[in-house]
């Protein structure tokens, strides 16, 4: 590593880090401010605290480009205001050695991000849900408001409770005919789970279509197969922002090969996936933004500043429009998922090239 690469290194580490520490500050506090509201028993401003805190890397991992803007423009107009940029150019530094040496912090970077989704902010975001249901609910496997629908064919399934020990509770199945005429429903009290799929209910109530009539019958069990299997039980009643890239990616895929709604999480794993790209596609866009500065008056920083902050909220709310296009319009995931970095590298690459220097 050269003398210009560490020196850099540096620095972007010093105005990613300012950024980070100032945004996760605002963020944690409206969110602790937020979640006072569903305090309830056991669950308090300590908890709310620890929950607050647990969940917060999740949401900064999020804004991730938005913050590695900023903070690259703090970093690069600080060396553009001191003149170190101006004594690199004249000391005869070309813009793609410049740009080399940018690369080696960010691409360390993206590394740390893909590991952090994998690995580190979706487990602290599980164990933060669970212990928040466990203090509010006294069950850390409840599941959403509403319980969980789930659609096979003519078939649909709901459920409406895990127990604490991962057990289904509270399940209902309704099976439709060509017609759309009801032909059965099954309600069970609980149920075991096979090694198949299959599952056998508990204390359950039938109802099947006879002669145009529902006729309701009784029994202590009833198995019914191709339903959720053991492993992936753990998974439906995790939020997405629990789930690791590779859980998204599998479960997404097991939605879609039994003919299910998966849009959402394979936009949602598309989405983190290409995460990485898109912020080394923002630290690339700051680095002409913030070396334009030109200028040691704070006004020049603080207008240079404010425009990284205009590019950086209209880059995220251009994305996720983007993002519910492309899934209301069945678009290719990856690609609409890659466009708004293709679209920040092409405008930086650019500004890059008519970079004073």
């Amino acid at each position: 590593m050269t003398v210009l690469t560490r020196y850099l290194a540096i620095t972007l580490l010093r105005g990613w880090l300012t950024t980070f520490l100032v945004i996760a500050a605002v963020f944690g506090l409206l969110g602790f401010i937020g979640e006072l509201d569903a305090a309830v028993g056991d669950y308090r401003a300590p908890a709310i605290g620890l929950y607050t805190l647990m969940i917060l890397p999740q949401q900064l991992i999020s804004l991730a480009p938005v913050i590695m803007l900023l903070g690259t423009i703090i970093a690069m107009a600080g060396l553009q205001r001191g003149s170190e940029l101006t004594v690199i150019s004249c000391a005869g530094v070309p813009p793609r050695q410049l740009l080399a040496a940018i690369s080696v912090p960010t691409a360390a970077l993206m590394l740390v991000l893909w590991l952090a989704m994998e690995y580190i902010t979706p487990a602290l975001h599980q164990r933060a849900e669970e212990l928040r249901l466990d203090l509010r609910y006294d069950n850390a496997h409840r599941l959403p408001s509403g319980g969980l629908w789930s659609k096979s064919g003519r078939r649909y399934i709901h459920l409406g409770a895990m127990k604490d020990d991962g057990q289904p509770a509270d399940i209902d199945l309704y099976e439709f005919g060509e017609n759309g005429q009801l032909q059965r429903a099954v309600r069970g009290e609980t149920a075991r789970v096979g090694a198949d799929r299959t599952w056998e209910f508990n204390n359950v109530m039938e109802k099947r279509l006879v002669d145009n009539t529902l006729e309701t019958s009784r029994t202590a069990s009833l198995a019914i197969d191709n339903l959720w299997a053991a492993r992936e039980l753990p998974v439906i009643s995790l939020s997405q922002d629990s789930m690791r890239l590779s859980v998204l990616l599998s479960y997404g895929g097991y939605l879609a090969d039994n003919e299910r709604d998966a849009k959402q999480y394979l936009s949602t794993f598309w989405q983190r996936l290409t995460m990485p790209l898109t912020v080394a596609a923002m630290i690339l866009l700051a680095t002409p933004v913030s070396a334009g500065v030109g200028s040691q008056r704070g006004g020049n920083f603080g207008a240079t500043l404010a425009i990284g902050a205009v590019i950086g909220i209209g880059f995220y709310l251009g994305s996720q429009i983007l993002f519910a296009l492309g899934q209301l319009f069945n678009l290719s995931q990856p690609l609409v998922a890659l466009a708004p970095t293709a679209i920040i590298s092409a405008v930086a690459w650019l500004l890059f090239r008519r970079m004073h220097w």
